[in-house]
C-alpha cells in the first residue's frame, strides 16, 4: 500500500506540474489568466484524434501539429480578444472562460462524446519497479515531465526570448525601456502556455478517453497548483503540485477517484482563507487584502 502510494504519488504530481507549467508562465509573464486553459488541453487531444483518424497521419505528426495548431490559437486569442482587455483582470477572466466553455461545448455539440475517442499511448508494456509494475506510458510522463521542467528554466534562463519573457516578468516597464514589446512577449506567453496544455494532453490522455468535462477538471487543477505554489512561482508550482499529488492519490485510496477533484477545490478555498499569496508567492498578503 505504501509502496503503491509513493510510486502514483510521484506519477500524479508529475501530471499536476505538466498540466499547471503552460497556466502558471502565461500568468508570470504576462499577468493573464487564461481560463480557456482546460479546453486548449481538450483541444489538443481531440485534434490528435481527428488527424490520426480522419486524415490517417501518423501519431509524431499529428502530435506535432496539435501542438502548433494550439500555440497558434494560444496566440490569436490574446491577439483578437486580450489585447483589447489588458490590465482589466475580471474582463480577462469572463473573456477567457467564455472562449474556453464556447471550445468546449462545441465539441459536445459536434457529438464528440464516448469511448472511441482515445490518443494512443507512446509505446506498449510495462515495468516493475519493487513490487509495482508501472505502465510505460506513465514513465514517459515522468521522463518527458522532468525533460520539459529543465528545457524550461534553460530556455528562460539562456535564451534571448526566455529573458524577454524574465524582463517583462520582473518590471514590465523597464523592459519597455530597453526596447521590449511587452505585447508581443505577453502574446508569445500565451502561446507557449497554450502549447504546453497540448503537450501535458498528448502525454496525459492516453491513459483514457478523451473527454469535454476534462477541460474544467484541468483548469481547476491547474488554477489549485498555482494557487497554492503562488501565482507566478515555478517552484512553487512543483511544491503544490507534489502536495496536491499525493493528497489526491491517498484520497483516491480511501474514498476513491470521485474525490480527487474534490482535494484540488478544498485547497483553494483553505490557501486563499489562510494565505492568499500562496507558499511561494512573490506579493505580501497584506497587499492582497489591501
Amino acid at each position: 500500500m505504501i509502496e503503491v502510494t509513493l510510486i502514483y504519488g510521484f506519477i500524479n504530481s508529475v501530471m499536476l506540474a505538466l498540466i499547471a507549467l503552460g497556466f502558471g508562465l502565461t500568468f508570470g509573464i504576462s499577468g493573464v489568466s487564461n481560463f480557456a486553459y482546460g479546453a486548449f488541453y481538450v483541444l489538443a487531444g481531440y485534434l490528435v484524434w481527428i488527424l490520426i483518424n480522419m486524415l490517417g497521419l501518423p501519431f509524431v505528426i499529428a502530435a506535432i501539429l496539435a501542438v502548433i495548431v494550439t500555440s497558434l490559437l494560444g496566440l490569436a486569442l490574446y491577439r483578437f480578444v486580450l489585447l483589447r482587455l489588458r490590465g482589466l483582470v475580471i474582463s480577462e477572466v469572463i473573456a477567457t472562460f467564455a472562449v474556453g466553455l464556447a471550445i468546449l461545448e462545441m465539441f459536445r455539440y459536434l457529438g464528440f462524446i464516448g469511448h472511441e475517442y482515445t490518443v494512443p499511448v507512446f509505446t506498449d508494456g510495462s515495468i516493475l519497479i519493487g513490487e509495482q509494475y508501472v505502465d510505460h506510458q506513465r514513465l514517459w510522463i515522468v521522463g518527458i515531465g522532468i525533460v520539459l521542467a529543465i528545457g524550461l528554466y534553460l530556455f528562460t534562463h539562456h535564451t534571448k526570448i526566455g529573458l524577454a519573457f524574465r524582463g517583462i516578468a520582473q518590471d514590465e516597464r523597464t523592459a519597455l525601456s530597453l526596447g521590449i514589446n511587452s505585447d508581443r512577449i505577453a502574446g508569445l506567453s500565451v502561446a507557449f502556455g497554450s502549447g504546453l496544455a497540448a503537450i501535458a494532453a498528448i502525454l496525459i490522455l492516453p491513459l483514457g478517453q478523451i473527454a469535454v468535462n476534462q477541460g474544467y477538471d484541468v483548469l481547476i487543477n491547474a488554477l489549485a497548483v498555482c494557487i497554492i505554489g503562488g501565482l507566478g512561482s515555478t517552484v512553487g508550482i512543483v511544491v503544490a503540485a507534489f502536495v496536491i499529488g499525493y493528497a489526491q492519490i491517498i484520497t483516491d485510496s480511501f474514498y476513491g477517484p470521485a474525490w480527487k477533484i474534490v482535494v484540488s477545490l478544498v485547497a483553494i478555498l483553505l490557501v486563499l482563507a489562510f494565505k492568499p499569496s500562496g507558499l511561494f508567492g512573490k506579493q505580501k498578503e497584506l497587499e492582497e487584502r489591501i
